[in-house]
């Protein structure tokens, strides 16, 4: 297992309240694994991430749970312990990236400042060399080297976030809504990059969006995340043909097909609830159409109904699945 996570929890310190932005997250990705985390905004998505990462100032985030990562316990790293393996095994296309490099410093200089961080006596040759492979790798021409960034076009500028990500080969690299401000081409273009370059470099991905397209064409596997608690996951195939969860049902209905019978889209009703207050039973229960007093009274387990397919629901049990498989 490259990453595994156990009972994963992130509570921000709000004033007198605490807000639980991640609760008690489990699941693990192997080794050329790809998964993609859908939700709606404000699900705890990007907050999961920033946790594993070390991201979340510590005054105000409070982290518990276990992060494993090549057989090593992140969480039990010193700072400088997990500045080294950061970047370097672990990789990330933050949200909106594309605008974090320098307006007035050309591209080649700002790459070779970013690669002498981590590796203070590399030369510039050897610098240059990295950057024109890695341009090829993802179609972008050797000329952006002394170009500045206002020159380049929005697919320009988000392959140079991927670039500077795989600076080092990392191990796994996570993109955080890294498409999201593309046309739809562009994105599909720089998907089918990405997917080449896994192949190639041995890499896995976490992708978290909310566009369930990005993750059907680009993922093997899904994870639902709902409020800060996981919903379902599964493969592709398994979470979106044989879903389990109410609220994955909602999201799929949300979201137009291209393909088979086509039906009017239907929004899930309700809203987030409220993380300072959570419902006592299943967090999705105030805005599920199916919920019963046990939803509203009992917290669902997460429990496994077939290989590598789980879902915390009251509303199946192990023989209704095998019913509707």
């Amino acid at each position: 297992m490259l990453l595994e996570l156990q009972d994963l929890c992130v509570t921000y310190r709000t004033g007198k309240k605490d807000l639980k932005a991640v609760d008690h997250v489990s699941f693990g990705i192997e080794r050329g694994d790809t998964l993609g985390i859908i939700g709606e905004s404000g699900s705890g998505k990007s907050t999961l991430v920033m946790a594993m990462l070390r991201q979340l100032d510590p005054r105000f985030a409070k982290i518990s749970g276990s992060i494993h990562f090549k057989g090593q316990e992140l969480t039990a790293l010193s700072n400088d312990e997990f500045k080294r393996l950061l970047w370097k095994q672990i990789a990330i296309v933050f949200q909106k990236s594309m605008n974090s490099l320098s307006p007035v410093h050309r591209i080649g200089s700002q790459f070779e400042d970013i690669y002498r961080a981590h590796q203070p006596h590399a030369s510039k040759s050897e610098i240059h060399s990295r950057a024109l492979e890695l341009f090829a790798l993802v179609n972008l021409p050797e000329r952006i080297y002394h170009l500045y960034p206002h020159e380049l076009s929005g697919g320009m500028m988000q392959r140079l976030s991927i670039v500077l990500s795989l600076m080092f080969h990392p191990d796994l690299l996570i993109m955080d809504e890294a498409t999201t401000a593309l046309d739809v081409v562009t994105q599909g273009q720089i998907l089918r990059e990405i997917m080449k370059l896994e192949q190639g470099m041995n890499l896995t991905r976490i992708m978290i969006t909310h566009d369930l397209s990005v993750v059907t064409s680009s993922c093997r596997k899904i994870m639902v995340l709902y409020a800060g608690c996981m919903m379902e996951f599964g493969s592709v195939e398994q979470v979106i043909k044989n879903h389990l969860h109410p609220y994955t049902e909602g999201l799929i209905r949300s979201f137009p097909s291209l393909y088979g019978e086509k039906q009017a889209l239907r929004g899930i009703s309700g809203t987030l609830p409220d993380l300072t207050n959570p419902p006592v039973g299943c967090v999705f229960a105030p805005r599920c159409p199916y919920a019963t007093a046990q939803c509203r009274e009992q917290r669902p387990v997460m429990t496994e109904y077939a290989p590598g397919h789980f879902a915390a629901c009251h509303r199946y049990s192990r023989e209704e699945v095998k019913q509707h498989a």
